[in-house]
């Protein structure tokens, strides 16, 4: 759809916050991914981990988060 306006991605950065499993070797993995199926370059896609020591449904291992922000900028 922003291709469509005229945009596209200019990086995207994540975080995914859980206690369990842990996710170092899977990040590489993920970040591919995502590259891949919004056509992005190696790089534009950051993925990063963390844990909430103690605090909330997240450190009990009752649930994962995920936060991303993408930048979106006037294709060239």
């Amino acid at each position: 759809m922003i291709e469509e306006k005229g945009f596209e991605v200019g990086n995207i950065d994540s975080t995914i916050v859980c206690q369990t499993p842990k996710l170092l070797g899977y990040i590489p993995a993920m970040a591919a991914n995502i590259e891949k199926a919004l056509g992005c370059a190696v790089g534009q896609v950051n993925v990063k981990a963390k844990t909430e020591e103690g605090l909330g449904f997240t450190s009990r291992s009752e649930g994962i988060k995920a936060y991303a922000v993408a930048l979106i900028v006037e294709k060239r």
